[in-house]
């Protein structure tokens, strides 16, 4: 195969499996933070998760408000996406490091993903502040545990909350130190 046709297909790959872990990573998240069940990109999210989660969610209990069967799909799917990386690149690596790659995939899809989420928040506060939607219901359910804590430490100064800056800061520092190669970003 040559170099072209290999960049294309690692792209379509860590693209398709991108998509995938974010929707499940949602699916973690939105029920971790207790988002509205009954918001429509919630229940959109649901039921683009609703399998393999509805067939272990009998041996997977939810626990502290974590889909156990959704982050074992998660995990897996993460684990999946490292094997087929390293077959299209053609290279082998031993299961502890595979392990350690997904792990860190994950970790970087979530600070992306708040990364995304926070900036999204902020850009609809400012284009119509008070202004009530499913999105920016969800936005706020799921960026308030990382944002209440930082309004704590920095309240807002003359009506302009700071905290989503700090924040995608903060998180994009953590982006930057996590040792994860750039063929598994």
């Amino acid at each position: 195969m040559g170099a072209n046709a290999a960049n294309a297909l690692l792209f379509l790959v860590t693209t398709l499996f991108d998509l995938a872990l974010w929707i499940y990573l949602l699916r973690v998240l939105l029920q971790w933070s207790r988002a509205d069940f009954y918001n429509p990109i919630s229940q959109a999210i649901w039921k683009a998760t609703r399998y393999p989660n509805d067939w272990l969610r009998p041996y997977l209990p939810t626990v502290r408000n974590i889909n156990l069967a959704a982050a074992l799909t998660l995990a897996v799917l993460a684990v999946v996406y490292i094997y087929v990386v390293i077959g299209v690149l053609g290279f082998s690596l031993g299961p502890a490091s595979v392990l350690w790659y997904a792990a860190l995939k994950l970790v970087v899809l979530t600070v992306n993903l708040y990364t995304f989420t926070i900036f999204v928040q902020a850009i609809l506060s400012w284009l119509g502040p008070g202004v009530n939607n499913p999105a920016s219901n969800i936005l706020w359910s799921l960026n308030e545990p990382l944002l209440r804590p930082m309004r704590r430490f920095l309240p807002p100064m003359s009506g302009l909350d700071l905290s989503p800056l700090v924040v995608i800061l903060l998180l994009q520092v953590l982006n930057r130190l996590l040792p994860l190669p750039g063929a598994f970003r």
